[in-house]
């Protein structure tokens, strides 16, 4: 291979379930304080909807939710809000512009009150990278929690120094696998596709979605840090999403298979070197 082709100028990360890691049940907890917080946050304001009011709320906008993704198209923070304050209410009540920043805080903080643990390899691989003069860059598609908190939680945890780059779905408006996510990053990060690799854990969204845009792909295998639980619930969000990101092993070849975060470093350097 030439030797051009072959020299790896950056790095990108996706998030959950490859730097950010769940245990069983999480899930299903972070929604119920999620629920809770914004029922706190509504009665401060004079309005009264229940727990089991929003968290109903909160099924339908899944559905709502995987009919945008099935398109690589995003919503944003404020239309999740807006959803569940409406559909929670049966539509007698709008979000008002002075409620959203109270509301907006009480939906996130459910990622701090029951926050995900953050892979133990991250700092030795992101360290590693840095000390190679490697670009770091972060692709996430998002779920509930919006890109400003988890910029947040990444920088309470430590690790947003790393990055040079974060992009968040909702953000953009477009998610992985859509190729030009991938294109966006690679022209922020000033590097050419094929000299960027990819790591994640998902077939669709990481390995064929960098593929198809050109660039290399490491997919982690394996089966720590995932919520098994939330992934056997049909309806929750984490198994819908599964749905949505299936792929079959033979469909897309990642150039290297690894089954640890740290394992990544032998990988990028038999890259280089092929």
């Amino acid at each position: 291979m030439n030797a051009d082709k072959s020299r790896i100028k950056g790095v990108t990360f996706d998030l959950w379930e490859t730097l950010l890691l769940e245990k069983n049940g999480w899930n299903l907890q972070r929604g119920n304080a999620r629920c809770q917080s914004l029922v706190r946050a509504l009665r401060n304001i004079g309005v009264k909807i229940s727990v089991e009011q929003i968290a109903l709320a909160f099924e339908k906008m899944n559905s709502w939710l995987a009919h945008v993704w099935h398109t690589d198209n995003e919503v944003t923070h404020l239309d999740q809000i807006r959803f569940i304050i409406n559909t929670a209410s049966d539509g007698s009540i709008a979000v008002k512009e002075e409620w959203i920043e109270d509301l907006s805080s009480a939906y996130v903080s459910a990622t701090f009150e029951v926050p995900p643990y953050l892979n133990p390899d991250a700092h030795i691989v992101l360290r590693w990278l840095k000390s190679r003069g490697k670009l770091i860059g972060l692709i996430c598609n998002i779920g509930l929690t919006p890109g400003f908190g988890l910029r947040r939680f990444l920088t309470r945890e430590g690790v947003a120094e790393y990055f040079d780059l974060m992009l968040f779905s909702d953000e953009i408006g477009i998610r992985k696998p859509h190729p030009e996510i991938f294109q966006m990053a690679a022209q922020k990060l000033q590097a050419k596709p094929y000299e960027i690799v990819h790591i994640g854990d998902n077939l669709k969204s990481d390995v064929w979605g960098a593929k198809r845009a050109g660039f290399k792909a490491i997919h982690l295998l394996t089966e720590v840090g995932r919520d098994r639980i939330a992934e056997s619930d049909p309806k929750s969000l984490v198994s819908i999403s599964r749905k949505l990101d299936s792929l079959r092993k033979e469909q897309t070849v990642p150039d290297k298979t690894v089954t640890s975060l740290a394992m990544t470093i032998g990988a990028i350097e038999e890259l280089e070197l092929s």
